[in-house]
């Protein structure tokens, strides 16, 4: 029996889950058209290598990774390349951003899949293939997952897998390890050989028996050594730092990573989408996505990456009161900008919006100092400071207060009896430090540059002047040597030269043509 450990703070809000969680994932049909981004990833968006026109076939690579933190995007399925343009998606801003549109020629039309064996193959090999197939993170944040491999000569004892999906309405991993455990455990399999760890831990909240089930007997029938572990339901245990400490007693110290204290976490998705990149030679083309809220039917689908959401939306039925949508769960997912912007890698659950599931937000209040958001703080932080320095922007306080180990999870924001939206108050200040930060590396850069051209003027300046000094040099030796009396020879050479010109003038005297003149003449 393994021990656990417990974290600062957490919250119990409803689970909301059991509605989408009484049926099977079904596989969502093929959609009028497929818009896929090019940016649906942490870090630099993937180049496009389509052009409008292209016909493409299902997994055929779209958008080539672009910078050292990028991944690949592929079509979804086969079709014709309709349009490359700025389109809306999921994003907080409401921006739009390169997409590509497919429209779907109904054949699911493949290409050629290369199945490998990940044992025969180096670990450098295995994270391009990763990158190759577009393979990110698919709990929430989309970090390119062949980054998360590279982990230097760091040393990783510790694999986690984090199944524990503890926020609110969302079941997409809870019903993935019910039914594709087997999968799962020999992507954790492949994660494990690629960051040579020695053992492999999977977290899983105790309110998913099924699940629990099906990884034990998953493991039992590949006879590996993984540990599925029971850990207790609060949110946010599945946030990777407090999901770390629950199952090993580590603390990753601040501004630190996982790896420093030699664990890495990946969610089952992703393990699973590891599985179907090495096992079948697939690349990231579709995700289980929970359509629950205010609609007829919660369940949860297996959707094409570049599916609208009104389509996906569509086959739960949602309701006439209806009133928004929001990507993610209730605690920090997203407001949709419009229902029609598509699936992306990072889309694990659309929650229809109703007043009555999510009323209106109270107008805020002054802070009264009860200090319940302290008691809640899972990062054991001082969200009142947080919240002053914020307000007051005083930003470089809120920065020694450690702003940046915040994980926004909204636990402060929930238990505020003020009804202060906290989380955006972090979310600002963060913000505005790293806009601060980019125009601090902006100017530093600019200054390095001025420098650079000053220093690079001044030697130019300094290599003329040292030229203008060796030629003055070899004029003024050169007019010296023209004011020194002649030596013996040149005296003789001058006086036979003299004494030829004399000749040449008394014949000219006489009337006599010289031998040379006459032979000119001839």
């Amino acid at each position: 029996m393994r021990t656990l450990y417990h974290f600062h703070g957490g919250i119990h809000p409803p689970s909301n889950k059991t509605q989408s969680t009484q049926v099977a994932i079904a596989r969502a049909p093929l959609p009028s058209r497929l818009i896929v981004p090019l940016h649906q990833h942490a870090g630099e968006a993937a180049k496009p290598i389509v052009q409008v026109g292209d016909h493409v076939l299902k997994g055929q690579l779209i958008g080539m990774p672009d910078g050292f933190v990028s991944s690949a995007v592929h079509a979804p399925t086969s079709g014709t390349i309709t349009a490359i343009d700025m389109q809306l998606i999921a994003h907080p801003s409401g921006l739009p951003n390169l997409c590509a549109t497919l429209m779907p020629d109904g054949k699911e039309e493949w290409v050629e899949r290369k199945p490998v064996d990940y044992r025969s193959h180096s670990h450098a090999e295995l994270q391009q293939l990763l990158r190759m197939a577009g393979v990110v993170g698919l709990g929430g944040a989309a970090f390119p997952s062949d980054i998360k491999l590279r982990i230097g000569k760091q040393k990783i004892t510790t694999l986690i897998l984090n199944g524990a999906e503890c926020e609110p309405y969302i079941t997409c991993d809870d019903m993935l390890l019910r039914e594709r455990a087997a999968e799962i455990v020999q992507g954790a399999e492949m994660l494990r050989f690629m960051l040579d760890a020695s053992k492999v831990l999977i977290g899983v909240e105790d309110n998913k028996p099924e699940a629990i089930a099906a990884l034990q007997q998953a493991i039992a029938d590949s006879g590996m050594n993984h540990e599925v572990v029971a850990i207790p339901t609060i949110y946010p245990g599945g946030s990777a730092k407090q999901l770390i400490r629950v199952l090993t007693g580590l603390e990753v110290p601040s501004a630190k990573l996982p790896t420093d204290i030699g664990v890495q976490c990946f969610n089952v998705a992703t393990a699973y989408s590891v599985y179907r990149a090495f096992a079948q030679g697939e690349p990231l083309l579709s995700r289980i996505v929970t359509i629950t809220g205010n609609v007829r039917q919660a369940q949860n689908f297996e959707a094409l990456i570049g599916t609208p959401i009104d389509e996906l939306v569509a086959l739960g039925v949602a309701l006439p009161d209806t009133n928004g949508y929001i990507m993610g769960g209730p605690m920090m997912g997203i407001p949709l900008p419009a229902v029609h912007v598509p699936v992306v890698k990072a889309t694990n659950c659309i929650i229809a919006a109703s007043a009555k599931l999510f009323p209106p937000p109270l107008p805020a209040m002054p802070c009264i100092r009860c200090t319940r958001c302290v008691e809640v703080c899972p990062a054991d932080l001082q969200p009142q400071d947080l919240f002053w320095f914020a307000q007051s922007r005083e930003f470089g306080r809120a920065q020694a207060f450690s702003l940046f180990d915040c994980i926004e999870c909204g636990a402060c924001s929930y238990v505020c009896p003020s009804h202060i939206p906290l989380v955006q108050y972090y979310r600002f200040a963060k913000s505005e430090i790293r806009a601060r930060e980019h125009d601090k590396q902006l100017a530093d850069q600019a200054r390095e540059r001025h420098e650079y051209r000053e220093h690079r003027i001044e030697r130019e300046k300094q290599e003329k002047t040292a030229k203008l000094a060796v030629k003055e040099k070899a004029a003024q030796a050169a007019k010296l040597n023209s004011l020194q009396p002649p030596t013996p020879q040149q005296q003789a050479e001058l006086a036979d030269l003299e004494a030829h010109r004399a000749h040449i003038r008394e014949l000219a005297q006489s009337g006599v043509e010289h031998p040379d003149e006459g032979i000119a003449k001839s």
